[in-house]
């Protein structure tokens, strides 16, 4: 049986404890939660948690504008997600989650229009690559530059990054979550750190302007932002890697990442 909520406290209260068995695995619904307890706003949010046999089994998400978001759980949740989401919610447009769940959600509502298909990878042993410059961590004076390139970020790889890039780099500055590598006292790249959730911390967005890379900078401040993160604040680290951009992937793998589970972002029908 599915329940949906809009509180989040309800929510967090009925599922937490089942999205903590696997932290690395839901990373992005504790960080969802994470994140609205720290005070990033989530109008129109909605939550939901599958039980049987008397044990919350599934959860479900949707932040506006995100895609609908599920943790991993059993594939035999999805057509009674379905039934459950259209009566309550609506139709079912945008989907971000473990490749076999999206995979029999298209099962059931039909083959998608597009498919983003990711990697989540986790750190084992950090190697530093050798790369001029050095990382630090991001400050006031860096916003209008982060706010951009935050835009550019979203723009490149055709998804959003929170909303509103204003609201979303105030907000990660007042965290302590963004850091810049930088060369002769010129910021080069950056890269994003979520708040701790179930011990993990994930990197990203990580973003190089066009005119600084194949220089190493993106490796670097990924693997800056790593340690700080596991030495710091956190047990695990993990991040997302496009599975269309091999170099990303090669990189990520270059400084310790190893994959861990595959996920997709599907949109099943036309948006507004």
């Amino acid at each position: 049986m599915w329940t949906f909520t809009t509180d989040v406290g309800e929510y967090a209260s009925a599922a937490e404890a089942f999205l903590l068995a696997d932290p690395v695995g839901n990373t992005v619904p504790l960080t969802v939660l994470a994140n609205i307890r720290a005070g990033m706003p989530a109008g129109d949010a909605s939550f939901g948690w599958w039980t049987t046999d008397g044990e919350v089994r599934g959860a479900v998400f949707r932040t506006p504008p995100h895609p609908i978001g599920l943790a991993r759980m059993p594939v035999e949740s999805i057509a009674s997600l379905v039934t459950a989401w259209r009566g309550s919610q609506g139709e079912i447009t945008e989907v971000l989650g473990p490749l076999e769940l999206t995979g029999a959600l298209a099962e059931v509502l039909g083959a998608p229009r597009s498919v983003l298909s990711e990697r989540l990878y986790r750190l084992g042993t950090l190697i530093v690559p050798d790369a001029a410059g050095h990382g630090r961590l991001a400050g006031v004076a860096d916003f209008p530059l982060l706010v951009a390139w935050f835009q550019a970020f979203g723009e490149e790889v055709g998804l959003g990054v929170g909303g509103d890039p204003v609201q979303q780099v105030e907000h990660r500055l007042a965290g302590r979550q963004l850091f810049m590598w930088e060369v002769d006292g010129v910021p080069v790249s950056m890269a994003a750190l979520s708040p701790v959730a179930g011990g993990v911390c994930r990197v990203g967005p990580v973003y190089t302007p066009p005119s600084c890379r194949r220089r190493g900078y993106g490796a670097a401040v990924t693997a800056f932002a790593s340690r700080v993160a596991l030495e710091m604040r956190c047990e695990q680290v993990v991040l997302f890697a496009d599975l269309a951009n091999p170099t990303s992937n090669a990189i990520y793998r270059s400084i310790g990442y190893e994959p861990v589970y595959d996920y997709a972002q599907v949109t099943f029908a036309s948006l507004p």
